[in-house]
């Protein structure tokens, strides 16, 4: 991802539709965007030829109706809003991050077990 061209909120909403149907019409991604709030079918195509010249997105224009794909993966867009979000909000603290993230909601038995299983990874990766 080039680290200094990030996703705006409204571009990551396009993204989450993409990495989770994957290959889409502006039409569908327009009608997942549109189940939250509305949003006019001209804004959404606007964004994503616009996610396409930022190199966010891939178009196929093989086809009558182009399909539009993610080129960014989605763990690489995570991992550099977190970074940032521990460096700019959390003084570059990962475990002021984990305990507001944890003492915001309840965590459930089932994700803290996850946690768990990846505290244990991470100290047998230090050993």
């Amino acid at each position: 991802m080039h680290k200094e061209r990030k996703p705006t909120d409204a571009e990551l909403e396009v993204l989450q539709v993409l990495w989770e149907h994957g290959p889409s019409s502006v039409r569908f991604v327009n009608m997942e965007l549109s189940k939250n709030r509305e949003v006019v079918y001209t804004t959404t195509l606007k964004m994503m030829q616009v996610m396409v010249d930022k190199e966010f997105l891939r178009r196929d224009t093989s086809r009558r109706t182009h399909l539009y794909e993610a080129a960014i993966e989605e763990q690489a867009v995570q991992e550099n809003i977190v970074d940032k979000l521990v460096d700019t909000v959390f003084r570059g603290s990962p475990l002021k991050l984990a305990m507001q993230a944890l003492g915001h909601e309840k965590a459930s038995a089932r994700d803290l077990a996850e946690i768990k299983k990846i505290i244990e990874e991470l100290e047998k990766d230090k050993k």
